[in-house]
């Protein structure tokens, strides 16, 4: 059984929007629907590791504090990286699903726009950001379709 594209694609929407509750339990519904293989334990250690590095709200080796989210082109770069990633045979079946999932998420976050107040954590000290939109709302997010449609980018 593959892991459900849609769970997946809810998961980083709730993970960039900052909703850890909802982000969780879209994590656990994967993990209850994936298969016990090398190729899933990676791709899910992935996620787990990206629901962390995200919650943890700043550690500055972590991708997700160093990259900017709406940066489309360099999205699209990191994604490219770790598809060389999966396709190389060198790398084992666990080291090749955690890449998917990465060129996943890179995959979903070049197709929606993330807020600026919850793009990156602001460090302490900082000048309080502009009032965006509330995250979530309609003219936030892509629809599930959007992503269904043409998942061989």
């Amino acid at each position: 059984m593959p892991i459900p594209s849609a769970l997946v694609t809810r998961f980083f929407q709730l993970l960039v929007n900052r909703q850890f509750t909802e982000a969780e339990r879209e994590l656990e519904r994967l993990k209850q629907k994936m298969q016990k293989t090398e190729w899933n334990r990676g791709y899910f250690g992935a996620l787990y590791g990206m629901f962390l590095s995200r919650k943890a709200n700043g550690d500055s080796y972590a991708l997700f504090s160093t990259m900017d989210l709406n940066d489309k082109p360099a999205l699209n770069i990191y994604r490219r990286e770790f598809l060389e990633h999966v396709r190389n045979k060198q790398h084992g079946d666990f080291d090749r699903g955690y890449f998917s999932a990465w060129a996943d998420c890179m995959r979903v976050l070049s197709r929606i726009t993330v807020p600026n107040n919850v793009a990156a954590p602001s460090p302490k000290g900082s000048a309080p950001q502009e009032e965006n939109p509330e995250p979530g709302s309609p003219d936030d997010q892509a629809s599930i379709e959007d992503f269904l449609k043409d998942e061989t980018d």
